[in-house]
């Protein structure tokens, strides 16, 4: 999260950095404190040892953000499919799997996150989901929506940024997304974490299976749902996976393990990542003035709201970094690596790297290569609903300047405290104040 900083370098407003040399030698990503505030971390990364193997996790750390790119072009050398695999439940994945058979409805494979060619059949079968034309018809809706939730807490002077504002957004727009008129927020709230948890990384055998319970209520709710679109399609987008076709003879349509696994993915991605990106936007707001000022003076400027999303989106990505395996011997940034070995592609850090984006850590609308930030990943397995999340944090960044003014961190910034995960930087609360506007 950005945070202000007393110490910089000379002369450039710049923030400096911690010993290179003590960062990479003694800590871990894993590590709580180097979680929550990775930047100098990152850094060190960067400077001393850009392809960095973390002992704790057992993964190399891909900080770069031209390496980050080498690997995303070469889906096959650099197997998504593998490293997902080797990062889901880590320690723990046959005891889950076995607890989803027996109490889930099954196990189903994240079918978004595997191989070509595979992945180009999948990718094709979701495109409708995800149309342009799609995107445009659910933006009043979701104004509607924004609106409703804000104005639940307009006149209170306060809440939290996260239950009351990102989470309860997010829900209500994938929910309207899917299709899913009947749920419970809470618990969708609740099965997300279960999900994410999966590859955080930092959960225990009784943390997972806490979360395996949750996920196996999640499945089950789901099944129900594909069900009903089996026999009475809607406009809706799990009914376009249902029915989705291709021209392929052989696999026309999705098996129902794979809907089941994509609503799931859609649920998970469309409500956890997009809450981080919602309370990302709040804490801007409440912590740089200026910027709120700015768009309150241009609100209905299309184009300065979207380069606020974009800046948004490369100071703090929604997605810490993803994995990748090796399926040969290869270099990557002058170091070369064997085959099964375990990459996390960082692009939190590749979005943090001064030599791409000038003062990293300043919030800077009128970047002139915002477009080059790796948020959503790149290659094949670019995120499928960027279109779609990039509409929903605009939407709430508008209504949320429409209606709200003075607004300020309820707390010291370094009390906030974010989630245990290496997949993403997600605060845990965020409590803020406000007027009315």
């Amino acid at each position: 999260m950005v945070a202000p900083t007393t110490d910089t370098k000379p002369g450039t407003g710049c923030p400096a950095h911690a010993d290179p040399e003590t960062l990479l030698s003694q800590g871990s990503l894993i590590d709580p404190d180097i979680s929550a505030h990775p930047a100098d971390y990152y850094a060190a990364m960067r400077s001393e040892d850009p392809v960095h193997f973390d002992p704790k996790l057992g993964m190399y750390l891909i900080s770069r953000w031209e390496d980050i790119q080498q690997v995303q072009r070469d889906p096959i050398t650099f197997s998504v499919e593998k490293g997902y695999k080797a990062q889901y439940a880590k320690g723990f994945f046959e005891e889950f799997e076995q607890i989803l058979e027996r109490d889930g409805g099954g196990y189903f494979p994240d079918a978004i996150m595997s191989d070509p060619p595979y992945h180009s059949r999948i990718r094709k079968l979701m495109d409708s989901a995800f149309s342009a034309h799609r995107v445009k018809a659910l933006e009043p809706g979701t104004h509607e929506i924004v609106a409703d939730i804000i104005e639940g807490f307009a006149d209170k002077g306060q809440c939290d940024a996260v239950k009351d504002f990102a989470v309860p957004i997010t829900i209500r727009v994938i929910c309207d997304q899917l299709g899913i008129a009947q749920y419970n927020a809470e618990k969708i709230s609740k099965w997300s974490y279960a999900v994410t948890q999966q590859i955080g990384r930092m959960q225990n055998r009784e943390q997972m299976i806490e979360n395996a319970k949750d996920i196996c209520e999640l499945q089950n709710f789901l099944i129900g749902e594909v069900k009903d679109r089996e026999a009475n399609p809607k406009e809706d987008m799990i009914s376009d996976l249902v029915h989705a076709e291709t021209d392929d003879p052989d696999n026309p349509r999705l098996t129902f393990k794979e809907v089941v696994s994509l609503v799931r993915a859609l649920m998970i991605a469309g409500n956890e990542t997009t809450a981080t990106a919602m309370t990302n936007l709040m804490y801007i707001l409440s912590t740089q003035p200026k910027v709120l000022e700015t768009l309150q003076n241009s609100v209905d400027d299309d184009r300065l709201m979207n380069r606020f999303v974009e800046e948004l989106l490369r100071i703090e990505p929604p997605v810490r970094g993803l994995s990748r395996m090796t399926t040969k011997e290869v270099e990557v940034g002058g170091v070369t690596l064997p085959e099964g070995a375990h990459l996390l592609l960082m692009y939190a850090s590749a979005n943090d790297q001064p030599e791409m984006f000038e003062c990293p850590r300043e919030f800077n609308m009128d970047r002139p290569n915002l477009g080059k930030h790796v948020a959503f990943g790149g290659g094949p397995h670019r995120c499928i609903g960027l279109a779609l999340a990039r509409m929903e944090i605009r939407v709430a960044a508008r209504e949320v300047v429409k209606r709200l003014d003075n607004l300020k961190l309820g707390i010291a910034v370094e009390d906030i405290r974010y989630l245990p995960t290496v997949a993403t930087h997600s605060i845990e609360q965020l409590p803020i104040t406000f007027t009315r506007r």
